[in-house]
């Protein structure tokens, strides 16, 4: 009996997990149909001008990010030697995350003309407030474990520093950059606002994305890592606990690999060339 009850909670942990991916794709449905409204739209000069040097801004800084982090791996191979070759990946996820999260939040405001008086869309209207709020859950759990497992002693002072700084950063960032894509008013132009909402819902679920990636994926690694140590103590013994804590890294983990992997597809700037742009 104990044995079917941990199948069964391990099964069901994994749910949010699984819920969470579906949410993703739910949200490629609203990017698709924002950048279908833009291909569709004729926009004016200052619109086609706007989306062109948006692009070329989120390319700077995304390849400015992955520099960061080859320079982070070059940096542990000369600190660490061979023992650094665990730290290569993470290093590399983090700056390529730091370059997704700095180029939306340092994005210059459209040069076109504002609506007047200032008209500004709903956080709704650019993603899901679900996505938003499951967002900051991930991070304040993952902070709380952090804080735990450090004031616990199972963390050493840098790793401890490292799994608190990130996230927190990440989060501070995207909150950020959502401010900014819900204050920045509508643009004057009708023509231009099919361009102006796929900027910003671009932007919220790129954002959102990075966040909840540095939180999921040392959440799901803290979780296991307490998990295990729990199942030690308790020997052979049945306890809910380490299954519990085991089954929540897993279900964190994949979570935060299916919210990397739709980020990956996303980097591609809102389309510019199109047909009517064209032609």
């Amino acid at each position: 009996m104990g044995r079917l009850i941990a199948v069964v909670l391990f099964v069901a942990l994994l749910v949010p997990g699984v819920l969470l991916a579906r949410a993703w794709g739910l949200a490629a449905g609203r990017r698709a149909v924002a950048g279908a409204a833009v291909e569709l739209a004729t926009p004016t000069p200052e619109g086609t001008a706007t989306l062109q040097r948006q692009a070329l801004h989120g390319r700077r800084w995304r390849r400015l990010g992955l520099l960061l982090g080859i320079a982070g791996v070059v940096a542990s191979v000369v600190a660490f030697a061979e023992a650094s070759v665990f730290l290569w990946v993470p290093l590399l996820v983090l700056g390529s995350l730091a370059g997704v999260l700095l180029a939306e939040v340092t994005r210059q405001r459209p040069r076109w003309q504002l609506s007047a008086p200032a008209r500004r869309p709903r956080q709704g209207e650019q993603i899901s407030g679900w996505l938003v709020w499951t967002m900051r859950a991930v991070v304040a759990a993952e902070l709380v474990l952090a804080g735990w497992s450090w004031s616990s002693g199972d963390l050493d002072g840098p790793v401890a520093w490292a799994l608190v700084a990130v996230p927190l950063a990440a989060w501070l960032l995207a909150e950020a950059a959502l401010l900014r894509a819900l204050l920045r008013p509508l643009p004057a132009d009708g023509a231009d606002v099919p361009v102006d909402e796929a900027l910003r819902t671009w932007s919220a679920h790129l954002v959102v994305a990075a966040a909840s990636v540095s939180a999921l994926l040392p959440l799901g690694s803290l979780l296991l890592r307490v998990g295990l140590d729990l199942g030690e103590r308790v020997g052979e013994g049945f306890d809910v606990l380490p299954v519990a804590f085991v089954a929540g890294g897993f279900s964190a983990l994949a979570a935060g690999v299916a919210v990397a992997a739709f980020l990956l597809s996303w980097l591609r700037p809102v389309p510019s060339s199109t047909p009517a742009l064209a032609g």
